[in-house]
């Protein structure tokens, strides 16, 4: 159980950062203009 999630861990992190990424992009593109 352990090792599985340690192993899926980095993956899901990095996508979940990077849709936040585009999130926050997005809205600072649409407070700009």
């Amino acid at each position: 159980m352990d090792y599985g999630k340690n192993n899926s861990s980095p993956f899901v992190l990095i996508v979940v950062l990077f849709i936040l990424l585009i999130i926050v992009g997005a809205t600072f593109v649409d407070k700009e203009y």
